[in-house]
């Protein structure tokens, strides 16, 4: 699909600056252009660039000056940076605008679909699944029976759905997650471990995105519950009865043990780890790596660390421990010279 500059500026409320009829059909960095490829300026590094770039149009910011002749044309906007990402998303909304039914899925007869939907080759939607308007589930999704799917919702192919779950309105749930597995919980009984049913189920609300291969358990009974506005990374593992608050972002790698209970707006880096039945209060921040194995409740706090300290705490912990061999070198000379006398 073809744009003009034109088009484009009315889109981001920019201003050309050059050809208006100046055509593009796909994106590019400024640095790889090519014609035909609309690309941005926002990044002052890059700004040797636009003069050589081979991209027939370039999005810059309205505070622009150019050194130099710039053959491309120009569309001036406020910011490049949030019109270029408003153009992504227009972009993606054509790129996934599927409809239809595929005959090669398979859609119980007592399943109910929203219009406008897509179900692609090989999904599976079971009894009694109520699907909303504009949901896109792509080939070998399996969604199981009794579960809730809201409107414009997508489902990555390989996306696994267990029985019972909720999944909101306008969420990106992304290839080979799995939702509503059973939470990780066994009694030893004579020496064996014995299986706890797992008869909750999970419940994601609206505006969550998760990336690919997470895995979410369902509850013992109750709810798993990732609140409204979640971002989460790849390969992340939320166990039984976790609840996750509002607009809390987790980087890839991280696991929560079950019965954590995250507040709203945290930011939580790569491969943090937290064991079971802890609080973490609302805008908590951990940074990569960091163990937690105790509540964290004073809110708005950062952390890191193994377990998580504070991180004034921490930095002056990890200057002591830098210097270890050295203090224990001298430990060592003053023993010895204490025998001495």
């Amino acid at each position: 699909m073809e744009f003009t500059a034109a088009q484009i500026a009315g889109m981001i409320n920019g201003t050309v600056e050059g050809n208006p009829g100046a055509t593009i059909s796909k994106l590019s960095k400024i640095e790889e252009g090519v014609p035909g490829s609309l690309s941005f300026l926002a990044n002052p590094l890059y700004t040797q660039y636009i003069y050589n770039t081979q991209a027939s149009i370039v999005i810059v910011n309205n505070t622009f000056v150019a050194d130099h002749p710039v053959a491309t044309t120009l569309i001036r906007v406020e910011s490049a940076d949030i019109a270029f990402a408003k153009l992504l998303e227009v972009y993606n909304k054509i790129k996934y605008d599927k409809r239809g039914i595929s005959p090669r899925s398979s859609v119980s007869p007592s399943a109910s679909l929203g219009e406008n939907c897509y179900i692609g080759d090989f999904a599976v939607i079971g009894d009694n699944v109520v699907i909303g308007r504009n949901v896109k589930i792509y080939p070998h999704v399996f969604i199981d029976d009794n579960c809730n799917i809201g409107d414009n919702t997508m489902l990555f192919s390989g996306v696994k759905i267990y029985t019972d779950n909720i999944i909101g309105k306008n969420c990106i749930i992304h290839a080979g997650t799995v939702i509503g597995s059973d939470g990780f919980r066994f009694n030893q009984q004579d020496g064996l471990n014995v299986k706890v049913p797992q008869i909750g189920n999970v419940v994601i609300e609206d505006d969550v995105e998760m990336g690919a291969n997470c895995t979410i358990d369902r509850a013992t009974f109750g709810s798993t519950i990732i609140r409204k506005g979640v971002k989460f990374d790849n390969m992340i593992h939320i166990a039984h009865n976790v609840e996750v608050g509002e607009n809390t972002v987790i980087a890839a790698g991280t696991g929560i043990a079950g019965s954590v209970k995250v507040g709203k707006n945290c930011m939580i880096s790569g491969h943090v780890s937290m064991t079971n039945h802890i609080t973490i209060a609302d805008g908590t921040m951990l940074g990569g790596g960091t163990g937690v194995s105790r509540s964290l409740t004073k809110p708005g706090q950062a952390y890191l660390g193994v377990p998580a300290l504070e991180v004034s705490k921490f930095r002056r912990s990890i200057a002591l421990f830098r210097n270890l061999p050295e203090l224990a070198g001298r430990i060592t000379k003053l023993e010895k010279e204490s025998q001495k006398r």
